[in-house]
């Protein structure tokens, strides 16, 4: 875990030295299928509206970083759009400096009724593991689903785990909050 500067200048410098770290957890992808063993799961599916318009708004939030925004935190990425292989610097936390959080893009979904993608940590992050964001359009019913799982990442993190998840709780819940209101002013229908 590792404090950092949060203006734009310093993520968009700190960012670009994070392109080519490693990995902190070997099952790459593994949000999109079963979740492994030895880690926290989460997994909350939550009804964010109804009609394409709503699909398309709510998909798009995820593929520009605008629910992280959204959510409060600070961010810098190597790539504007969401892609494979893209690193993203994170910073949570009131005030110049804040908690960094690095990760890399591992995998991303584009298919007509369902879009998203998941992110892994990198060195520098509190926890070890993936975070899996999709938004899906079934029967007229749009969807957010994350799904993650993680474990702290060095002693420190360990000797909060009970802070680190509740602090996941409430980020997970600030992702729920911002993607319905980036679609609460859109006309189902249009």
């Amino acid at each position: 875990m590792r404090l950092q500067r949060s203006s734009p200048s310093s993520l968009e410098r700190d960012v670009h030295r994070c392109r080519n770290l490693e990995l902190t957890y070997p099952e790459r992808g593994a949000t999109a299928g079963p979740l492994p063993d030895g880690y926290h799961h989460v997994m909350h599916r939550i009804q964010i509206g109804t009609g394409r318009a709503v699909f398309d708004r709510a998909s798009g939030a995820l593929l520009d970083w605008s629910m992280q925004r959204g959510a409060g935190l600070r961010l810098a990425a190597t790539r504007p759009l969401v892609e494979t292989g893209v690193t993203v610097l994170m910073c949570a936390g009131p005030g110049p400096v804040g908690i960094a959080a690095p990760c890399r893009v591992v995998w991303v979904l584009d298919e007509p009724d369902r879009r998203g993608f998941a992110y892994g940590t990198l060195p520098g992050h509190p926890e070890s593991g993936e975070e899996a964001f999709v938004v899906e359009w079934d029967a007229g019913a749009v969807w957010l689903t994350i799904t993650a799982f993680s474990r702290p990442d060095g002693l420190l993190s360990r000797l909060g785990a009970p802070v680190g998840r509740r602090v996941q709780d409430v980020v997970t819940r600030r992702y729920i909050r911002a993607v319905r209101r980036l679609v609460a002013d859109v006309d189902p229908k249009g």
